[in-house]
């Protein structure tokens, strides 16, 4: 067919938002170079946030096309066009772009795991084989859409397919960007071509759409096919800095191939963890991409279907490791307190190395190929903390072991300190690479080695933009000290209840902080391996950074089960820091679930929104919160809250109040909740109204604090069990 059919137009869904020049650089504090997150063809892409009426606050990803710039007008008028009529789980969202006088500025979805590219290359935190498989699936998911027409009369043809054009979410969802060059064709014949100017990027270009300008779908196979060894040999597409015959990854890859070393060209980082099977077919399925005939190659609905058979022969291998007779999760927690904690099998079949710190395993179980072992922690040692921790390992990661002079340095001879808290002093710091962190010294590793062990074994599993991430340890002498990838400027708890705190933060920076710790939520209930109970949720557990970015943390009594068992875990003692941010059933009848956290979210939305200066005046006009909020509500507005967002506001006291709910069922999950928080056109089901509010007791609080005051931690969790169940009998009768 001729160069006709790229004039194709394909029918609107929605028309993009346009901004204005002003509105771009309020959003990216007028381009401030300390935003930049990436460099390319088209220009610089800077981190912003703008405000949606719909969505409240976003982070967006800001492209600014550059003078020098190889692209222009017309590629820019083609991804509007593009990407504003296309739509698909794992196609970048385009929000809106700016055309004012010689600025030309795209806005999309910002993608916090940055480019496929950046962690195959550049990033020292390689990523896991499944975690690359299922990348691979998803862009390839993103391909097949286009191609096939799927949801529009055209398929499209990328033509720009690369490592650095596959963008990874906050829950590593592959999304496909860049549609600059794109072209659209007709979807009636297996091997429609358009007649075009050859342009892509070299590495990746398909060689007969060089040597013809005839652009075709298997175009973006072939180069697809270069992704598939990038992702199996961790090498990029081309690079002079090798061999010469080493320069083009593809040739390199098949003749090594044909050669019989495939298992020397596998990237060091997955060398061995492969299963012998799912490496053959892999591999036949990226050369079968870069065959040379345009017929012998596959579609992407069969690059879909060969890549999903790899993830199950691999899945398949996994489980295989599986022992015989291995029971499931308990689901009564003993009396002496124990974590399900994660460990290569290797820990587990040499487990008698931990005889100095492990009394007993209860029970083991796989989930998605990782190993899960419940202990009863008994004996103390620092030497058994060591090896526990060295060998503790996430699906992408491993904790570094850092030593003392590196954080002394890292703090300044510990001197930036943030806050304490129970379990010790949280300290700014930044390492001689120039990476911005945080480290907790613990207070008493004698005394806290559980929580510790229950943070650590948690945290390097999980791996949000909202939730604290965990880079490594120190053991020096007698302190146990844990690094963070996190700069901290306050706690939420400082800023709402400190002697120091700033003037109160404008709505529209509360909103941003409530929707990240809603979405951090989420994302440990439902959206990790296991169901992650954080059983913790209080002010003192979310740090913010500079920007006010909330991170949340303090996974000492967090909690795991596997997402297809219960959502309840039984336990004998109430532990947490939060006081009356604690569900009823957590403390009457030691019921611990996901909605436990919900209710802790509840109480911290009207912590926000009232920003009491202390936990006792927040207990003192509770009637206030009950009732007058609670009417205000129900006329539509919010008449003792002075900003102008009122109906929003509103909207929040009307989630708090579902949130709160004294039964567990009535509560709404995290996941429903983020969705309330980010579409405000929704309509919102109607609480149960209560008699009296939760916090009606007066005082009761205040005599809890005062009790508890000077007594050890142990002391105050009994304290606090038996004193909070005697609040929630005095409001039963």
């Amino acid at each position: 067919m001729s160069s006709q059919s790229s004039s194709l137009s394909l029918e609107p869904l929605q028309p993009s938002r346009q901004f204005t020049i002003s509105e771009i650089q309020i959003a990216t504090r007028n381009f401030d170079e300390s935003l930049v997150i990436g460099h390319g063809g088209f220009g610089k892409v800077y981190r912003g946030t703008i405000a949606n009426n719909r969505e409240g606050v976003l982070d967006v990803a800001v492209k600014r096309l550059e003078a020098t710039s190889s692209q222009g007008a017309v590629e820019f008028s083609a991804e509007i066009e593009m990407l504003s009529k296309l739509r698909h789980c794992h196609l970048v969202s385009l929000i809106g772009y700016c055309n004012d006088g010689k600025e030309m500025i795209l806005v999309y979805q910002y993608m916090p795991h940055g480019t496929l590219e950046h962690h195959l290359h550049k990033r020292g935190t390689p990523l896991s084989w499944v975690r690359r498989l299922k990348i691979c699936i998803g862009a390839a998911r993103g391909l097949h859409y286009l191609h096939t027409g799927t949801g529009i009369k055209n398929g499209v043809i990328h033509r720009d397919v690369k490592s650095s054009n596959i963008l990874l979410d906050g829950s590593w969802e592959a999304k496909v960007s860049d549609f600059g060059l794109s072209k659209i064709g007709p979807t009636n014949q297996a091997c429609t071509y358009v007649s075009t100017l050859v342009k892509g990027t070299f590495g990746y270009l398909d060689p007969d759409y060089v040597y013809t300008g005839r652009l075709t779908r298997k175009s973006d196979v072939y180069a697809f096919g270069v992704i598939l060894f990038e992702v199996l040999c961790g090498k990029q597409a081309v690079d002079s800095s090798l061999d010469e015959e080493q320069w083009s990854l593809a040739i390199w890859a098949q003749d090594s191939i044909k050669e019989g070393r495939l298992k020397h060209i596998v990237d060091t980082n997955i060398r061995g963890i492969i299963s012998p099977k799912c490496l053959k077919e892999f591999a036949r399925l990226a050369d079968w991409c870069l065959q040379s005939h345009l017929k012998q190659r596959p579609t992407m609905a069969e690059v879909v279907v060969g890549l999903e058979s790899v993830l199950a022969l691999q899945e398949k291998s996994n489980n295989n490791l599986q022992l015989a007779g291995m029971p499931t999760f308990r689901r009564k927690a003993p009396s002496v307190w124990s974590g399900i904690w994660s460990l290569p099998k290797w820990v587990f079949l040499c487990s008698n190395i931990f005889l100095g710190f492990v009394l007993s395993i209860h029970s083991v179980a796989i989930i998605e190929g990782l190993l899960f072992v419940e202990l009863v922690v008994g004996g103390r040692s620092l030497k058994s903390l060591d090896i526990y921790l060295y060998a503790v390992e996430g699906e992408n990661r491993t904790l570094c072991r850092f030593d003392f002079d590196t954080i002394n340095a890292a703090t300044e001879n510990f001197s930036n300190l943030i806050f304490g808290d129970d379990f010790g002093y949280i300290y700014k710091g930044r390492l001689q690479n120039g990476e911005d962190i945080a480290i907790h010294e613990c207070r008493d590793f004698d005394r806290d080695s559980v929580e510790l062990i229950n943070e650590t074994s948690t945290l390097v599993k999980l791996e949000h933009p909202n939730v604290i991430q965990l880079l490594g340890y120190c053991i020096a002498e007698t302190k146990v000290y844990f690094v963070y990838d996190f700069a901290p400027y306050a706690s939420l708890h400082d800023l709402i209840v400190g002697t120091n705190r700033p003037s109160p933060l404008d709505w529209g920076e509360r909103y941003k902080i409530l929707l990240g710790v809603a979405q951090a939520l989420a994302y440990l209930h439902k959206h990790v391996p296991i169901r992650v109970i954080h059983s913790d949720v209080n002010l003192s557990n979310i740090l913010l950074d500079e920007s006010l970015v909330p991170k949340l943390r303090g996974f000492w009594f967090s909690r795991c089960s596997k997402l297809d068992e219960p959502d309840y875990i039984d336990v004998d003692v109430v532990r947490g820091t939060g006081g009356l941010s604690i569900a009823p059933e957590y403390v009457q009848h030691g019921h611990l679930s996901t909605k436990a956290d919900v209710f802790g979210f509840g109480v911290m939305i009207l912590q926000m929104i009232f920003w009491r200066k202390s936990i006792h005046e927040f207990v003192e006009s509770s009637k206030q919160l009950g009732e007058i909020a609670w009417r205000d509500w129900l006329a539509g507005i919010s008449s003792n809250i002075s900003d102008a967002e009122s109906s929003q506001i509103s909207r929040c006291i009307h989630i708090a109040k579902l949130c709160s709910e004294t039964d567990a069922n009535d509560r709404p999950t995290m996941d429903a909740i983020s969705g309330m928080l980010l579409n405000t056109s929704h309509t919102l089901p109607l609480p149960k109204r209560p008699v009296g509010d939760f916090w009606a007791v007066e005082g009761f609080e205040l005599d809890l604090m005062t009790t508890m005051m000077g007594q050890s931690r142990s002391s105050k969790q009994s304290l606090m069990t038996t004193m909070l169940r005697q609040l929630w009998s005095l409001k039963k009768s």
